[in-house]
Formats: C-alpha cells, sequence, structure tokens
C-alpha cells in the first residue's frame, strides 16, 4: 500500500493557492496519559487538500482519526507535530470561524428551545441583523423539512429530526466551508437521501464541503473526492469514480438483447480471443428500491 507522502506526490496538481480551502502538511495528533505517556496516536503525517466547490469524504472505520482531523482543523485540538491550514491561515486562527459551518457528529442544542428560538440563538452569536436572521431562519427551516415542527421543544424531537436542526445551526451564517461529522447519521432512508441531496446541493451554490462518514454508500454518492483513512494513516486518496473503477473489465449495456443476438455476440468475442464474463441483468439499489417503494406508495391513486 502506497504511504500518505507518496499519495500526496501522485495526486498533487497545479491547482492554484486561492483555490486551496483546507491544506494539512504532515499533521499528525498524539493523545496521552496524564503522566504524558503516548495513549493513542490519532493521527499519523497527514498530507490532504481540499479544492473549493468539491464534496471532499474522509472515509474510515470508527477510530480512524476522522472526527480528530475535523476538530484540528476546526481549533477544537492542537497538533502534537505538523500544520493544518484554512483559507490560507492556520486553523488555530479564530478569525476563520466565521466564514464556517460545523455540525458534529452528536449535536449540542439546547433542549428547551424551539427550531426557531435555535437558529435565532446561533445568529446572534454571528451578530446577524434582526431581519436577516428571520429570514435566514425561514429559508433553513424550510430547507431541512422542519416547517411543521418549528415551534415544538427540542426535547420532543427525534434523533433525525435532531439531526436536521443541528444542519440548520450550520448553516445560519451562511458559510463558504461546511464541515459534517457523520451527517446521516440518525437518519432513516428517505431522510439520508434527503441530506445527501442537500448536500450536494450545497456544492453547486459554490460552497465546499468536507463529510466523514464510515457509511461507504453515502460518501460513494456525494464525494467528488475521498480520502481513506485507517488506524490514523491515509491509505487512499483520488477521485471517487477513478479509485472505483475496475481495470480491465470492460462493461457493455443493451437492451431487448435477443437470444440470437446473444450467440452472435460470444461468437464474435471469442474470435477475437475475448473472455466473456457474464451476461446479466444490471441491478438497482436497496436504497434505491426501497425509495421507489415509498414514493410509488405515497403517489396518489390513479
Amino acid at each position: 500500500m502506497a504511504t500518505a507522502t507518496s499519495i500526496s506526490e501522485r495526486t498533487r496538481t497545479s491547482t492554484t493557492e486561492s483555490d486551496i480551502v483546507i491544506e494539512t502538511r504532515n499533521l499528525s495528533k498524539v493523545y496521552r496519559d496524564f503522566w504524558g505517556r503516548q495513549k493513542v496516536r490519532a493521527l499519523k503525517a497527514l498530507d490532504l487538500e481540499v479544492r473549493r466547490g468539491e464534496i471532499f469524504g474522509l472515509l474510515g472505520p470508527n477510530g480512524s482519526g476522522k472526527s480528530t482531523t475535523i476538530k484540528l482543523l476546526l481549533g477544537l485540538l492542537f497538533p502534537t507535530s505538523g500544520q493544518s491550514l484554512v483559507f490560507g491561515k492556520d486553523a488555530s486562527d479564530v478569525n476563520k470561524n466565521e466564514r464556517i459551518g460545523y455540525l458534529p457528529e452528536e449535536s449540542y442544542l439546547y433542549r428547551f428551545l424551539n427550531a426557531e428560538e435555535t437558529l435565532d440563538f446561533y445568529g446572534r452569536l454571528f451578530d446577524m441583523p434582526a431581519q436577516v436572521r428571520r429570514q435566514r431562519i425561514d429559508q433553513l427551516i424550510e430547507l431541512v423539512g422542519l416547517k411543521s415542527a418549528r415551534r415544538r421543544q427540542l426535547r420532543e424531537y427525534s434523533k433525525g429530526m435532531a439531526r436536521r436542526i443541528g444542519l440548520a445551526q450550520a448553516l445560519i451564517n451562511d458559510p463558504e466551508l461546511i464541515l459534517l461529522d457523520e451527517p446521516t447519521s440518525g437518519l432513516d432512508p428517505i431522510g439520508t437521501r434527503e441530506m445527501k441531496d442537500l448536500i450536494k446541493s450545497l456544492r453547486d451554490q459554490g460552497k465546499t464541503v468536507l463529510m466523514s462518514s464510515h457509511l461507504l454508500a453515502d460518501v460513494q454518492d456525494v464525494c467528488d473526492r475521498i480520502a481513506i483513512l485507517h488506524q490514523g494513516e491515509l491509505k487512499e486518496l483520488g477521485r471517487v469514480d477513478s479509485l472505483l473503477t475496475v481495470k480491465g473489465v470492460t462493461q457493455i449495456q443493451v437492451s431487448q438483447l435477443s437470444e440470437a443476438a446473444t450467440d452472435d455476440l460470444k461468437a464474435v468475442l471469442a474470435r477475437h480471443h475475448v473472455e466473456l464474463k457474464s451476461i446479466e441483468n444490471p441491478t438497482s439499489t436497496l436504497e434505491e428500491l426501497f425509495l421507489n417503494i415509498v414514493q410509488s406508495s405515497d403517489s396518489p391513486p390513479k
């Protein structure tokens, strides 16, 4: 397996400095015990770049260093060695945070406030004028699908609803960079699809999104590029479509292939000494099947 350094060198492009929103250089984090002895090496020599206007995924099992990376970028943790830059500034510079939205893995919200009051509170933290706050609150509540529950206290929210208002809170300041830690946690399949569509719409608005997840389907569906972490080390980095392409295998799709046409196709391939792996109908995904069933059930009868 290639090392983090070789991966970084192989994927480095002529991207201009102004297009790089996030950059880590040999970033490492070691957690120590009371006596200063190394307890856990959470991150080891991480080198990566996140470019403006892309959805970048941090993928890995629990404990691989995804959340640690995000906290280092936010300045919530300090690196043991190396450097993390956001908008060209050191991550410890708090001035950058007004341009960032953050959805943590567990949203810490005031349970006795409702959705409107929650967003108003966070809008005040950014010194947003009252009229701007009201407009932004209405937009975000509509965006995350909580219009019917906007005046319910958050203690009455399900985990999925709390996740939605957490995302709205992360977007209250109309940030340029959004950091999402396990954004689909607690959502049902419909909510998950809506969340992924929303993340892609943020990219369409020109925003940059960094999301971490251990759910492979979520990352595959929305991310332009990914970094795969394991035990704190970068194992792979690149575009999703490129990484998932199976080299040396060509797929041909046709409709209404007759038995005679199948026999002719096999004969042509045999003459060219090409091995036919399979001829079969394509399959959908369980997510697509589930959503189609639910949506068709919700449709009014004709």
